[in-house]
């Protein structure tokens, strides 16, 4: 699977909310806001993202992109994980993977123009 970014999702219940405690703890401001949909924070070199009315879990999850999220769907199924199916966000095509062990990644990507 070829991942080109890592980046650790939050889903929270009030967006506007979280997004002033986690600029408080991390002290920076987000440099992404869609709403109530989505924020991020790009500190340290690392990306945290709060999913509000966007959250494809209610569980903190990995969140990785890939080029195509259809073919990292289908590597992950022949690795034995279990996945569900590609959905249509509404910035990018996602889809839940879920490891032996129960943890949840997600996988996403751009749409194919």
């Amino acid at each position: 699977m070829d991942v080109s970014k890592i980046a650790t999702v939050v889903p929270v219940a009030d967006l506007a909310g979280a997004v002033t405690t986690w600029t408080r703890l991390l002290g920076a401001e987000p440099t992404f806001v869609d709403g109530d949909r989505w924020a991020q924070f790009d500190v340290a070199g690392a990306r945290v993202a709060l999913a509000g009315t966007d959250s494809v879990t209610s569980h903190p999850a990995l969140l990785l992109r890939v080029a195509d999220v259809t073919a990292a769907r289908a590597e992950a199924a022949a690795a034995g994980l279990k996945t569900g199916e590609v959905e249509d966000g509404p910035h990018e095509l996602r889809c839940l993977v879920w490891t032996d062990e129960g943890a949840e990644v997600v996988l996403h990507s751009g749409r194919v123009a």
